[in-house]
């Protein structure tokens, strides 16, 4: 009962600390720094937080093989180009309707686990793609009389896209499969900072925080969606399991909503609320189906 209790609560804290990403995001662009200045001070403070946590407290080698470098950096790519949309769709939509329609990642894992790896695809599968396209639709009309911005709507189905070819990259790519997760969490957001680096004319474009109060928020984008959250994440998955831990994660796109309505104004229509319950039942058939293969694939984000 403890083990169990332990587990849930841990998954809990790392799937609303997830959600915090439009929290600390939202003010720092209230201030005109800009996408990449954003995630430069989120990728570089969490490396510098976690290589001492690892180092120091959890005493973790942080030895990279030869051969692991280059599929650890085709990873990180992946893994920092989603990052980059999703913080580019807040721009353009509502941020708790972004990460809700970013939760639909499970279902395109079992698209390519199917079409590519010959991975069934199950009637469960099919059901969970049509409740979440109608969880969209009715989400691109959430608003009397408005749509959602194309534009921002297409970024979020890319980062959505990316972030599903880096769980099945960390599932498929052999070399990847026996690395410390907690390791590989540390060169996925070293190789990472590279993307932010280059896009910043290698730092010289770098917007400045200005406002001391306001270093607040890369820090808490360093240690609530990004720490806190790998950390509990894996302490979840070790003690109830990965298709439990994979449904408390619907737990994300609800957090980002209320912090939405909460603090940015935002606002929750009947329409988005139906939305909403129809991509989360799509993502909760595809985690609860019989076979524990795809629930695998989808947890391994979080090893």
């Amino acid at each position: 009962m403890r083990r169990r209790v332990v587990g849930t609560i841990n998954g809990t804290i790392a799937a609303a600390s997830y959600g915090t990403n439009p929290l600390f995001t939202l003010p720092l662009y209230s201030i005109g720094i800009d996408a990449n200045s954003v995630l430069f001070y989120r990728y570089a403070l969490a490396i510098g937080i976690y290589w001492i946590w690892l180092k120091i407290v959890k005493k973790v080698s942080l030895h990279l093989h030869r051969e692991e470098i280059i599929p650890m950096f085709i990873l990180s790519l992946l893994f920092s180009f989603s990052s980059l949309t999703l913080f580019d769709a807040f721009k353009y939509i509502e941020a708790g309707i972004a990460c809700t329609i970013l939760f639909i990642y499970p279902v395109l894992v079992a698209i390519i686990m199917g079409i590519f790896f010959k991975e069934k695809i199950t009637k469960t599968t099919i059901n969970a793609i049509l409740l979440t396209s109608v969880g969209i639709v009715l989400l691109y009309h959430g608003k009397t009389g408005v749509t959602l911005n194309t534009h921002g709507v297409i970024v979020v189905f890319l980062s959505a896209l990316l972030y599903a070819l880096y769980i099945v990259g960390v599932k498929k790519i052999k070399v990847i499969q026996h690395v410390n997760r907690n390791k590989m969490s540390f060169y996925v957001m070293l190789f990472g900072l590279l993307v932010y680096i280059f896009n910043l004319k290698f730092c010289t474009q770098l917007q400045i925080i200005d406002k001391p109060l306001f270093w607040l928020f890369p820090i808490g984008l360093a240690l609530f969606p990004t720490i806190i959250s790998l950390e509990t994440i894996n302490i979840s998955i070790k003690l109830i399991g990965s298709t439990k831990t994979a449904i408390l994660g619907a737990l994300e796109p609800m957090t980002a909503i209320f912090f939405g309505i909460l603090f940015f104004n935002e606002h929750l229509t009947i329409r988005i609320s139906i939305g909403i319950i129809l991509i989360i039942a799509g993502v909760y058939l595809i985690v609860t189906q019989k076979s524990d293969t795809n629930s695998k694939h989808i947890s391994d984000r979080f090893k």
